[in-house]
């Protein structure tokens, strides 16, 4: 949480001062300084904790830690430690207003060391990551060099910065980072019936080769209907979804979570997915590669059909930051 774990805390009137300790996204007080925290002797604080033990008000093994303190004698020793839910219930029991006036200051002093930590790891994630989006930019212009050994060693190079590109979007999903990119502005949706004569000729060809049956894209409800006039939808008459990439990334998105089909939703999403970004002249990137593959659109469909609606947003930006990415 902090470089220096130890934080002083000061009692309103300036006679208390307690080192304490800041450690796994809380703080730590011995009974020792219970004691002077609540003005109490020390077998009266451990009478009132071992109670909180005894009566089952908190886990033991989940608030208590053992830390090395230095005594009055110079020596190091392992001392028990209690973490705030159990200062907060001793204070309680103690009937002491100094439990409240510490609450009030661990916790702004918590919130204020979370803040900073996150500030500091997105800063140094972002600097890395830009590092590391100069080493890519190297990379591909090194593929595109004649003294390369021939397509092989090109196409070698090619991909792995490909994917090691697809890796930092990843990290950027699982550590909360992704922004939403600029995005080409526009992106034009077919109709739902030009939609679903596409999905038509896609179940044709599946049924002939035995992998759907009749029920394959066959509408529940308002269909399609119901997600496109979402799509197209504005808002103080601008558009709800202004960008080629924020339409696709919602498409896949709504088809596949609200089931707007009696089978197939996943295969029906994916498919209207490709077939927004071939009307849009955005299928391919400006290297002439797919923007996705097969086994990136099946990973990526899965991911949305699993995924926790809670997540939604950070979904749908990494979806567009793969689109705005490879366009």
């Amino acid at each position: 949480m902090s470089n220096n774990p130890i934080e002083i805390y000061q009692s309103s009137d300036g006679q208390t001062q307690i080192e304490v300790r800041l450690e796994a996204e809380t703080v730590w007080l011995n009974r020792q300084q219970l004691a002077e925290l609540f003005g109490r002797d020390v077998k009266t604080i451990g009478k009132h904790v071992n109670n909180v033990f005894r009566e089952g008000e908190l886990p033991r093994s989940a608030v208590v830690a053992n830390f090395a303190t230095t005594a009055a004698d110079g020596k190091t020793y392992d001392v028990e430690h209690y973490n705030l839910d159990v200062i907060i219930s001793v204070g309680y029991r103690v009937k002491s207003q100094q439990g409240t006036q510490f609450r009030i200051w661990a916790t702004q002093r918590l919130k204020e060391l979370l803040v900073q930590g996150y500030t500091l790891d997105k800063a140094r994630f972002e600097k890395n990551a830009a590092e590391l989006e100069q080493a890519l930019a190297l990379i591909q212009k090194a593929a595109q060099s004649p003294e390369l050994s021939g397509p092989a060693g090109r196409g070698l190079v090619d991909i792995v910065s490909r994917y090691t590109q697809t890796f930092l979007w990843l990290q950027r999903y699982d550590e909360g980072l992704l922004e939403e990119p600029a995005g080409q502005s526009g992106g034009q949706l077919p109709s739902p019936d030009d939609a679903m004569l596409a999905l038509e000729q896609l179940k044709q060809q599946l049924m002939s080769r035995g992998e759907a049956t009749g029920l394959f894209a066959k509408v529940r409800e308002h269909g399609l209907a119901g997600i496109f006039g979402n799509l197209n939808q504005t808002i103080f008459g601008e558009p709800a979804y202004p960008t080629v990439e924020s339409k696709a990334a919602h498409l896949l998105y709504f088809v596949v979570k609200n089931h707007p089909f009696a089978d197939g939703n996943k295969r029906s999403g994916a498919f209207l997915f490709v077939d927004f970004l071939h009307r849009n002249g955005r299928l391919f990137g400006k290297e002439g590669y797919p923007v996705i593959n097969d086994t990136g659109l099946a990973a990526l469909t899965l991911l949305v059909a699993e995924s926790d609606p809670k997540q939604k947003e950070t979904l749908i930006r990494l979806i567009m930051n793969m689109l705005s990415t490879q366009g």
